[in-house]
């Protein structure tokens, strides 16, 4: 899910019981509603409070959850069989709570952030279209309290592995009467349920406490999680250290050489499917049509990757080799393009010249980064790289919060080259892709849009074996790599700490905290 990397407030004062984890946070963008968070600050918290069909572990290992069976004979047609399951409130988890839910994130009326992914689902274009011409997909039907199932446009390699991701998560009837009052105080089938209405004090913390209708496979082992809301990761790691934060999941980049030795067996590293990139919209003048390409494939060449790894991360990121990330089961470092994110100084300036021959330069390419999310440094010498190399303006522009740089891109008004990151939802590349590249995903942020490439990622999807659809993931890729959609950056190994009071603490594949199996 697009990430903050980034904390947007002050941190509480209010002092947490001593058997409740402190977790650094940030204040999430929208209510909390699986099917319109997209971002890493709702989203860590929005996982705590549901239970989807499916759960990941700490390795990024599917099991079932809510679901007693999924059966597909052709990976086209599931009958899915549910567990006996409660919501916090002690209402029933039904059939019905996944199908209403499903709808109501696919219907475009509703405008939710993570709709794309019922795309594969028969009926979807009905529901989705500006005008839609149907309320629900037909593709899923309701047999009983506890069946249901599902017919895709498709067959997907893909679709099981997915069904735990959030916006999968099933929705009480409760929720429809007011969603967004409904998203403040929030009731889930989640491991944990807020401690109490008016848990979530905006820019200061959010309170859970275990749920004990929980009877999933991630049962809480702590007391309860307070979510605390920072303005910066340095002030976060100050805390860390005085023992007065139990766990910090980014380690800040003037701590990257010393944090191992202040920490010594607390500190946690470990390579997490997570990627940076730098995006610019192809509304922003000079970066529409082949000028555009001309001048990314130009501007990533110009980037000295390996020096900045080194010099401001300390080897904590590694440069991008492809648009997804190296962690992940079938991961291709060499793919057809990829010599593009290579620093190549002589070819970056020729390529630049190609894009002024379309059009000349002209102002100050600016990457805006949100100034609470420890950006700083790299953008910077992001931009002093492609200034040197390119001999143009280059500078970092900062916003004072990620949510104010999420709106902006998310309304496609931002105007300016933007950093930006993918955290896995679910381990595969494909989730990685069909997120940030669908012409269709509302998580597009770079607007692409490549009927060719949407069809590479269909077939990939429909393939029979897993080997196959690897070679169609590169394929789209490698046409990724011709268009230059955006310019990845870095993979990132995990730099973060646990306090003197925690006993365990472990970092899940996707760079968040096992956060139910923290104990103090």
């Amino acid at each position: 899910m697009a990430t903050s990397l980034g904390l947007t407030a002050c941190s509480s004062d209010d002092s947490a019981d001593s058997s409740i984890v402190t977790t650094n946070a940030g204040e999430p963008q929208n209510p909390l509603v699986p099917t319109n968070t997209n971002e890493n600050m709702g989203g860590r918290v929005v996982d705590r409070l549901w239970s989807g069909l499916k759960y990941y572990d700490a390795n990024g290992v599917a099991h079932n959850e809510v679901a007693q069976s999924i059966e597909s004979t052709d990976r086209k047609n599931y009958k899915i069989t549910l567990k006996d399951w409660k919501f916090s409130d002690g209402t029933p988890v039904t059939a019905k709570s996944f199908v209403d839910a499903w709808n109501f994130g696919a219907l475009s009326t509703n405008a939710q952030l993570q709709s794309y992914v019922f795309s594969p689902i028969k009926g979807f274009k009905d529901v989705s279209a500006e005008k839609p011409t149907a309320q629900t997909m037909s593709g899923l039907k309701v047999v009983d309290d506890r069946t249901f199932t599902v017919e895709l446009e498709a067959p997907s390699i893909d679709f099981e592995t997915g069904l735990g991701f959030a916006p999968f998560y099933p929705l009480p009837e409760a929720a429809y009467k007011d969603i967004k009052a409904y998203g403040e105080n929030p009731i889930g089938n989640g491991p944990y349920k807020f401690a109490s209405n008016g848990a979530w004090q905006h820019n200061v913390q959010i309170d859970l406490v275990p749920n004990p209708e929980y009877k999933g496979g991630r049962p809480a082992k702590n007391k309860g999680l307070r979510f605390v809301m920072y303005q910066t990761f340095e002030t976060a790691y100050q805390d860390l250290l005085a023992g007065n934060l139990d766990s910090l999941d980014v380690i800040p980049d003037g701590a990257l050489a010393t944090y191992k030795k202040e920490l010594g067996d607390r500190a946690i590293t470990k390579p997490i499917a997570y990627k940076a990139a730098i995006g610019i919209q192809t509304t922003t003048p000079h970066f529409g049509g082949e000028e555009g390409v001309l001048r990314r494939k130009a501007i990533s060449m110009a980037i000295n990757r390996e020096q900045i790894s080194e010099n401001i991360f300390h080897g904590t990121r590694v440069p991008a080799k492809d648009f997804t990330a190296s962690t992940l089961p079938g991961f291709n470092g060499n793919l057809p393009g990829s010599e593009v994110l290579k620093y190549n100084p002589e070819e970056a300036k020729k390529v630049w010249a190609q894009a002024n021959a379309i059009s000349p330069w002209s102002g100050t390419y600016e990457i805006a980064y949100n100034s609470d999310g420890g950006h700083q440094g790299w953008i910077e010498a992001t931009a002093n790289s492609i200034k040197n190399t390119l001999g143009i303006e280059a500078v970092g522009t900062p916003y004072p919060t990620f949510k104010n740089i999420r709106d902006l891109i998310n309304g496609k008004t931002i105007n300016k080259a933007f950093r930006y990151g993918w955290q896995g939802d679910y381990p595969t590349m494909l989730q990685f892709l069909t997120a940030q590249y669908y012409s269709f995903s509302e998580t597009n942020n770079v607007n692409y849009n490549s009927p060719e490439f949407d069809k590479l990622l269909n077939d990939a999807l429909a393939a029979s074996t897993q080997d196959e659809s690897y070679k169609i993931i590169a394929q789209a890729q490698a046409l990724l790599f011709k268009d230059m959609a955006d310019i990845p950056m870095f993979d990132y190994a995990a730099a973060a700490g646990r306090s003197d009071k925690v006993k365990k603490a472990e970092m899940a594949w996707n760079g968040l905290f096992d956060f139910e199996g923290i104990e103090k």
